[in-house]
C-alpha cells in the first residue's frame, strides 16, 4: 500500500514537472493546426474578399483535382525518402569512423559537425554557386576531369535540380545522423566484440548481430526526427531553386507559402496546411511502426 502511494506521488510530481511543457507545446502547435483547420472551412481570399465564407468542405474538394498540389506532394516524397535514406546511410558510416580511436579525433568530429552548424540558408546560397551552370565548382572539377565538354546548368534541368537540392541536404544534416548514432555507439560495450571475436564472428557479422541491433533506438530517433523536418524544407529549396524549374522541385511548403502569402488564398491555404499535417502525422506513424518492428526482429536475430 506505501508502495503504491509512493508510485502514485512520483507520477504527480512528473506531471506537474512536465505541465509547463505541455502547455507550451499546445500553445505553440496545437493552436494553429486548429486554427488552420476551422480556417479551412471558410473560403477567404484577400485579393477578392475581404470576410470569410462558409464553404464546407469546399477547399478540400478543391485539392483533389489540384495537379500543382499532387506534383508538389510527389516531389516532397521524392526528396524526403532520397535524403533520409542516403543521410542514414552515411551517418552511420560518418559514426563508424568517430567511434574509433586515432589520433585527433576530437578535432575530427568538431569539423565533422560543422555542416549542421552552418545557417541553412547561408549554406544553401553557396551551394547555389556551386552548382552555377558557368562558374561553378562543381561544373570546374568535372571539366577538369575530363568528365563533361561543357558546363551543366544544373539547377535549371527539373533532374538535375532535385539531384542538387537533395545533395546539399545530405551535405548539412548527414551530421545530425551521424552525432546520434556516434552516441548510440558509444553506449555500446566493447566487451560485447571482444567475447563475438572470441567465438569467431568477423567485423561484419559483429556490425549485423551486435551494432545495428543495440543501435536501433538511435536509428529509429534519427529517422523519425529527419523525416518529419525533410517534409517540411522550405528555407533551402527556397534559396536554391525558389521551386523551379517548372515546380521541378516545389514541395509542399512552397506551394503553400505561395498560396497564402502570393495568392492570399487563406482559406485554401489552410486546407493545405491541414491536408499536410494529417499526412505527415500518419507517414511518421507508419515508420515509427514499421521500424519498430525491424528493431524487435533484429533484436530477435541477435
Amino acid at each position: 500500500m506505501k508502495q503504491d502511494t509512493i508510485q502514485q506521488r512520483e507520477q504527480l510530481t512528473g506531471w506537474i514537472l512536465v505541465a509547463p511543457a505541455l502547455l507550451l507545446l499546445l500553445f505553440v502547435f496545437a493552436y494553429p493546426i486548429g486554427r488552420a483547420f476551422w480556417l479551412s472551412f471558410f473560403a477567404q481570399n484577400l485579393g477578392t474578399k475581404l470576410e470569410p465564407v462558409f464553404a464546407g468542405f469546399a477547399n478540400y474538394g478543391r485539392m483533389a483535382g489540384d495537379g500543382r498540389f499532387w506534383q508538389s506532394l510527389w516531389n516532397t516524397t521524392v526528396f524526403t525518402v532520397s535524403t533520409v535514406f542516403l543521410e542514414l546511410i552515411l551517418g552511420m558510416g560518418v559514426a563508424l569512423v568517430l567511434n574509433q580511436s586515432f589520433r585527433g579525433r576530437a578535432a575530427v568530429r568538431t569539423i565533422a559537425i560543422l555542416p549542421w552548424a552552418l545557417p541553412t540558408a547561408i549554406m544553401a546560397l553557396a551551394w547555389t554557386w556551386i552548382f552555377n551552370a558557368q562558374y561553378g565548382v562543381w561544373n570546374d572539377i568535372l571539366l577538369r576531369l575530363g568528365l563533361i565538354k561543357e558546363g551543366i546548368n544544373w539547377l535549371g534541368d527539373p533532374t538535375l535540380a532535385m539531384m542538387a537540392v537533395i545533395a546539399a541536404d545530405v551535405w548539412k544534416t548527414t551530421p545530425f545522423i551521424s552525432i546520434l548514432l556516434l552516441a548510440g555507439l558509444q553506449s555500446i560495450s566493447s566487451d560485447l566484440y571482444e567475447a563475438h571475436a572470441i567465438d569467431g564472428a568477423n567485423p561484419w557479422q559483429s556490425f549485423r548481430q551486435i551494432t545495428l541491433p543495440l543501435l536501433m533506438p538511435q536509428v529509429l530517433i534519427a529517422m523519425l526526427f529527419r523525416f518529419a523536418q525533410a517534409f517540411g524544407i522550405f528555407d533551402l529549396i527556397a534559396v536554391m531553386t525558389g521551386g523551379g524549374p517548372a515546380g521541378a522541385t516545389e514541395v509542399v511548403s512552397l506551394y503553400i507559402y505561395a498560396t497564402v502569402m502570393r495568392y492570399l488564398d487563406f482559406g485554401y491555404g489552410a486546407a493545405l496546411v491541414v491536408v499536410t499535417f494529417l499526412l505527415l502525422v500518419t507517414a511518421v506513424a507508419i515508420a515509427s511502426f514499421v521500424l519498430s518492428r525491424l528493431r524487435a526482429k533484429a533484436a530477435g536475430v541477435s
